[in-house]
Parts: structure tokens; sequence; C-alpha cells
């Protein structure tokens, strides 16, 4: 779990200095392609960052519901999920 914490923490910092580096493209008037491929290139590092985090998640709080044979606990962790993929969708 710590290796995953602080690989998720590396790749945010990574995406941190791509950010950065898009104000810099921005303020130096770089070509807007350049600049339109590094946000590529944040959106996919992000999407990876999520998707980290969701395995995290249903290894982690959807498997202790299920173990804690609560039908309200897991009730309350699909319904979690299900509103996570709402917002996913809009």
């Amino acid at each position: 779990m710590k290796l995953q914490k602080d690989a998720t923490i590396k790749r945010l910092n990574r995406i941190e200095g791509q950010v950065r580096g898009i104000s810099r493209m921005i303020d130096e008037e770089r070509y807007c392609i350049d600049i339109l491929q590094q946000m590529q290139a944040i959106k996919s590092a992000l999407a990876k960052v999520e998707d980290a985090i969701l395995k995290d998640h249903a290894a982690t709080c959807v498997d202790r519901a299920i173990a804690s044979g609560s039908e309200a606990d897991q009730r309350r962790k699909f319904d979690e999920l299900i509103d996570l993929i709402g917002k996913v969708k809009r």
C-alpha cells in the first residue's frame, strides 16, 4: 500500500510539473499543437492516477464492506461507485 501511495504521489508531482510547463509554454507563446500535445499527456497521466486510486478503493474499501457482511455498508459503497460513474459520463 505504501509503495502505491508513494508511486501515486510521485506521478502527481510529475503532473504538477507538466502543468507548470504548459504555463511557461503559453507565456513563451509556443506552438499551439505542442501545448495541446502536452495537455493530452497530462490527461493520460491523470487517467492513470484515477485508475490506480479506483483499484485501491475496490481492493480496500469495497472489499471491507463486502467482508463486513453489512448490507448497508455494501449498498453505500455500491452507490458511491454508481455516483462516480454517473459523474464521469457527464
